[in-house]
C-alpha cells in the first residue's frame, strides 16, 4: 500500500509541475538548491532537473523579493520562498510599495505574476520568531492578493492559479501541515466528507454527509483545518452539536458571496485564526458575514484566536498561547447555549 501523500510533496510536485510546464517560471530562495532543497524540503530536486531557473539567494528577504517582482515586471514568473514567513516582514516594503503597487500605477495595468511563498505558524517549538502567523498584516494592501494552504486543496492546481492572476500573491503554509497527509477524494475520516465549492481557487466545505443543516459553521484558514476538525468532532459526539467547516484557500479579497448559500439554515458561525486579535483577516470576515446574516444569527459571529503573546519555544507551553481546539469548541458552546 503506497504512503498517503503529505502536504509538503503535494508542494514539492506543484514546483516541479509549473516549471516543467512553464519554462519562464524562476524559483528563488535561501539554501533551496540541493542537496538541501530549502529548510522544509519543499523544493527539493527542483535546481537539478531545471538548473539555473533555481536560484539560492544571499539572506535579504527585502533582495529577495525586489528580484522576484523584478522578474515578474520583466515577462517571467517567480516563485519566491521565505524561509521561515516570519522573515516576510523584511520584505514589508517591497510587497507593499514595489510589488503590490505595480499592477496599477503605470495607468494600465501591469501582469506582475509573482508567489511568495510563507512557511507560517507555530507548534513545532521554533521559538518567538519562527512561529508567528503574521497574514493580518498583509491584509487590506491594495493589488496584493492572500492565500493559505490546507490540507483539503490541491497545490498542484492553487500554484499554477496563482501565477495566472498575474497579480502579487502571498501564500501561508503552515509549517504543522508539511508533515501531514493531504485530504483527497472528498474524504476526510470516519465521520466527515467535504467538498471543493466556488470559483477558484476553491473554499473546502468539510461536513456530514446526511444533508441537514448544521448547528452552527466553523470558518478556519488551513492551518487551523485540523484544531477545526477536532472541535467538530467533539461538539458531535460529546454535546450532540453538528457544525460545517468552511477553509477558504484565498483570504484576502475576501468576498462573502460564495460562502452565502453554504451559510443558510446555521444558527451561529465561529471564525478561528492562529493570528492574534486586532486587524485580522478572521475580524474582516465576521464583520462582512455578520453584516449579511445578522438577522438570522442566534449570537454575533465569535472570533476565536491566538493569545496576545510571544509564542514561546517548548511545545507544551506554545499550546498556552495558540489557538487549539478546545477554545473553537468552548466558544461554540457558549454561543449556542
Amino acid at each position: 500500500m503506497s504512503r498517503p501523500e503529505r502536504v509538503a510533496d503535494n508542494l514539492n510536485q506543484a514546483l516541479h509541475q509549473v516549471m516543467e510546464d512553464d519554462p519562464s517560471v524562476h524559483v528563488l530562495g535561501e539554501d533551496i538548491v540541493d542537496p538541501y532543497g530549502g529548510a522544509f524540503k519543499i523544493t527539493k530536486g527542483l535546481s537539478t532537473r531545471y538548473g539555473t531557473r533555481v536560484m539560492s539567494t544571499p539572506l535579504s528577504e527585502g533582495g529577495i523579493v525586489g528580484v522576484g517582482t523584478g522578474l515578474a515586471l520583466a515577462g517571467d514568473k517567480a516563485i519566491v520562498e521565505i524561509m521561515f514567513g516570519d522573515f516576510a516582514g523584511l520584505a514589508f516594503d517591497q510587497l507593499l510599495n514595489f510589488a503590490g503597487k505595480s499592477t496599477m500605477m503605470y495607468g494600465r495595468r501591469v501582469e506582475i505574476p509573482l508567489v511568495v511563498r510563507c512557511p507560517t505558524g507555530g507548534g513545532r517549538g521554533y521559538g518567538p520568531t519562527h512561529s508567528q502567523s503574521l497574514q493580518k498584516h498583509f491584509i487590506g494592501i491594495p493589488g496584493l492578493s492572500v492565500f493559505e494552504m490546507s490540507p483539503f486543496h490541491d497545490a498542484r492546481d492553487l500554484l499554477p492559479h496563482l501565477l495566472s492572476l498575474g497579480e502579487p500573491c502571498l501564500l501561508f503554509e503552515d509549517k504543522v501541515l508539511y508533515t501531514r497527509r493531504a485530504f483527497r477524494n472528498g474524504e476526510v475520516d470516519d465521520l466527515f466528507v467535504f467538498d471543493l465549492v466556488g470559483p477558484p481557487p476553491y473554499t473546502a466545505c468539510v461536513r456530514l454527509d446526511d444533508g441537514t443543516p448544521p448547528d452552527c459553521t466553523l470558518i478556519a484558514p488551513g492551518g487551523v483545518a485540523h484544531r477545526a476538525l477536532s472541535a467538530m468532532r467533539s461538539l458531535l459526539l460529546e454535546d450532540e452539536i453538528s457544525c460545517r467547516l468552511l477553509v477558504p484557500a484565498r483570504l484576502y479579497p475576501f468576498d462573502p458571496g460564495p460562502l452565502l448559500p453554504l451559510l443558510a439554515g446555521t444558527r451561529h458561525v465561529c471564525v478561528a485564526e492562529e493570528s492574534t486579535a486586532g486587524g485580522t483577516w478572521g475580524g474582516e470576515v465576521a464583520h462582512e458575514l455578520h453584516r449579511h446574516l445578522w438577522g438570522s444569527l442566534s449570537r454575533p459571529v465569535s472570533l476565536v484566536c491566538s493569545a496576545p503573546d510571544v509564542v514561546p519555544t517548548a511545545i507544551h507551553l506554545e499550546r498556552d498561547v495558540l489557538v487549539q481546539d478546545t477554545a473553537i469548541r468552548q466558544a461554540v458552546l457558549e454561543a449556542l447555549a
